[in-house]
């Protein structure tokens, strides 16, 4: 601030963390999230569930189901591949769908990525001449997932060619820690007219260097691994979703605000500020 500067106004700063505030962006979403207009007069609505240890979420938003607009037996093969992709994760949602009826898509889900946060973010609205400040507790970026199409392509593969899946599937890239293969020996060749044949044995060998590279690149996948089973072995629980307009939606704007009057006083100078906060 310059001296030549002008003070307009003063306002008082209220703070409060009575909620556990989180931000949800959603990149490629170009329209409000809400459900097709066809969709909400069939009675479908957005739901939402989270799995909390793995702090991972997903919305799940109904698809504009009409004749007009929408690909049936496209619809019914996605639909199975998505059945197929939760059972095979041991996330299938029970009570979905009738017996005897045919899986279909039916829903866009929105997976999220939560976003490590420099330092602390605040969100603030000015209120009735007053500034809230309310301290961010995670930020999630939502984008569609879309696994079930890997399901779909595996069994397309197998499907495929010579109606073998040799082929289509080899499984999980091999561990580093195991040792490699080694090579079948060739076969003895027949002596032929120009001269004799040698047997020649080849054999694979890893070789590490002296950084240790392997070793680290072996335990941070074993890391990654064991992050990954440990979400897909996570159960998920139901949440209730509410739109903006909802009034309960209404409900928890009002739990924003702080009306305490205690005042705080800052304990800490400009130097041991400028000494502790974090590099960028």
């Amino acid at each position: 601030m310059n001296e030549e500067d002008e003070i307009i106004t003063k306002i008082p700063i209220r703070l409060s963390n009575r909620l556990s505030l989180q931000i949800h962006q959603f990149p490629l979403l170009s329209r409000p999230l809400q459900a097709p207009p066809s969709a909400e007069a069939s009675g479908k609505r957005i739901t939402a569930r989270i799995k909390p240890q793995s702090r991972v979420l997903e919305i799940h938003v109904p698809v504009d189901t009409r004749p007009e607009v929408y690909n049936t037996e496209r619809g019914h093969e996605l639909g199975k591949g998505q059945l197929d992709d939760d059972r095979e994760q041991n996330q299938e949602r029970k009570g979905k769908g009738r017996e005897g009826e045919e899986p279909r898509l039916a829903e866009v889900r929105l997976r999220s990525e939560e976003i490590p946060q420099r330092g602390v973010q605040m969100l603030g609205i000015v209120h009735e001449n007053e500034l809230h400040l309310h301290p961010i507790s995670a930020i999630h970026q939502f984008r569609p997932t879309l696994t079930y199409l890997d399901i779909i392509s595996r069994k397309n593969r197998r499907r495929g060619g010579d109606d073998s899946d040799s082929d289509s599937d080899d499984g999980p890239p091999p561990d580093p820690d195991e040792p490699a293969p080694t090579a079948a020996p060739p076969k003895k060749e027949k002596k032929t007219a120009a001269g004799e044949a040698k047997e020649v044995q080849v054999s694979a060998r890893r070789i590490d260097d002296k950084a240790g590279n392997i070793s680290q690149l072996s335990n941070a996948r074993k890391e990654m691994l064991a992050i990954i089973r440990a979400e897909q072995e996570e159960s998920w629980q139901n949440l209730e979703f509410c739109g903006m307009t909802t009034e309960e939606a209404g409900h928890s704007l009002d739990q924003f605000f702080s009306y305490n009057n205690e005042e705080l006083h800052c304990s800490t100078d400009v130097t041991t500020f400028l000494t502790t906060a974090p590099k960028t």
